[in-house]
């Protein structure tokens, strides 16, 4: 339905033709006439700085749904995608060299480059691998402490959830340690959720931080200043090239909705194809439209096919030689540690290259598989790792694994030296 729904508002003459019933669903064209209806003169058009008022509408109910507290339009902006949306957020809180963000490591290095760029400092926060990568906040103290004794001042929080690179998802009780501490340490909170939809385990299903939030009650949940985002670029629609997404702000002053209002505008507008695929995200069909099946039909399939392909790929690299992987609870991401034989460290040096560069360079030479050395995405000293996706077609899964498997294989044969070293 969305790309039909795109294509007809790309091409209004077609809703003239009188055919076009034979060719779109009743409630595609429908949908078609209604987003044109809300544009200033069709998709070519500039819309509102923030986005345009019905779109954003349709994301405040949607949230709505989601969390069961009503959300206000006014403080939804939408953005091309969700990463411009954070780069916005970070330039209204970064002013200096020492102001510092809390980072997850690993991260997805929007972060690091984004706050890089507009000259604040990184103050990383490491997740437990063991504890599957588990969120602790004694270490979030001591980061706070650390930065605060180098003369920082501590802005501001990320969290990404479902995580990235790391696929874990935060519980209920995580998220209130995460908002009481941010409360205490009068930080804002960046609510990284796109990947929301993403989710291949029961035990911890997806719940924002603005839900738990508001659910806390009390000053913090008129208090603490919450940013969440989200995005069509993931979920089982995967529109990544179109650029849709949003952020939605709780308590944040007025005065600094103004300011960021203001700097959107420079901006002119985010492109309206993707605010149209947003509200089609956020407001799919329902029962009793004519593509409701078929939506309801497609997008479980995808899910449930995302959830064994999360299955395979864990029980295939634990299936390897000096490979441990925690199962991927959500996002699309497999993050293992690759523990690497002394050998094979110093084989990387002389190459003059990182470890796991060396590694991940290796296996796409040998193998044709193309991965992210963790090294990308920050991870603690001596230990090693790599990204990739669990989106090749599940069919070619088996296949990739054993392909894996079998150089894995063969490169520990060449670079062990069978004492045995211990997992760090």
């Amino acid at each position: 339905m969305m790309l039909q729904v795109i294509a007809l508002c790309q091409a209004p003459f077609l809703l003239d033709d009188p055919n076009v019933g034979l060719v779109f669903p009743a409630d595609t064209i429908a949908r078609a006439k209604h987003y044109l209806s809300l544009t200033s003169g069709g998709l070519g058009a500039y819309s509102d700085s923030r986005g345009i008022p019905g779109i954003r509408k349709e994301v405040a109910e949607f949230i709505e749904r989601r969390d069961g507290y009503p959300s206000d339009p006014e403080l939804i902006f939408l953005t091309d995608g969700a990463s411009k949306g954070v780069m916005q957020i970070l330039n209204a809180i970064i002013r200096s060299d020492r102001d510092g963000i809390l980072v997850p490591v690993p991260q997805y290095p929007l972060y690091s480059a984004t706050i890089s760029l507009l000259g604040g400092s990184l103050v990383p926060y490491y997740l437990e691998e063991t504890a599957n990568w588990g969120l602790d906040i004694v270490n979030l103290r001591q980061s706070v402490a650390q930065a605060r004794s180098q003369g920082k001042t501590v802005r501001a929080m990320v969290i990404i959830n479902p995580g990235n690179p790391t696929g874990q998802c935060l519980s209920e009780a995580n998220l209130k340690e995460v908002l009481k501490f941010c409360y205490e340490n009068n930080l804002v909170l960046l609510g990284d959720e796109v990947y929301q939809q993403n989710i291949y385990q029961d035990e911890r299903p997806f719940i924002s931080a603005r839900k738990v939030l508001m659910d806390m009650g009390g000053p913090i949940s008129k208090e603490l200043q919450l940013v969440s985002f989200h995005t069509v670029s993931k979920g089982y629609w995967g529109e990544c090239g179109q650029r849709g997404g949003y952020f939605e702000m709780t308590n944040v002053s007025p005065k600094t909705v103004e300011e960021i209002y203001k700097v959107a505008s420079i901006s002119l507008s985010p492109n309206v194809p993707g605010q149209i695929f947003l509200g089609l995200m956020v407001s799919p069909p329902k029962p009793g439209d004519i593509s409701y099946e078929r939506f309801v039909r497609e997008s479980k399939g995808v899910l449930e096919s995302l959830r064994r392909r999360a299955q395979i790929m864990t029980d295939g690299f634990n299936s390897c030689r000096n490979v441990v992987c925690n199962f991927t609870e959500g996002a699309m991401y497999s993050f293992p540690q690759i523990r690497l034989p002394p050998k094979a460290i110093e084989a990387a040096k002389k190459a003059g290259k990182v470890p796991d560069v060396f590694y991940c360079l290796k296996l796409l030479e040998a193998t044709g598989i193309s991965t992210v050395p963790g090294s990308g995405f920050g991870q603690k000293d001596g230990v090693f790792h790599l990204r990739t996706t669990i989106l090749p077609a599940e069919e070619d899964m088996p296949a990739i694994m054993a392909s894996f498997k079998k150089f894995n294989d063969d490169f520990m044969e060449q670079y062990e030296d069978y004492r045995g070293y211990s997992r760090m």
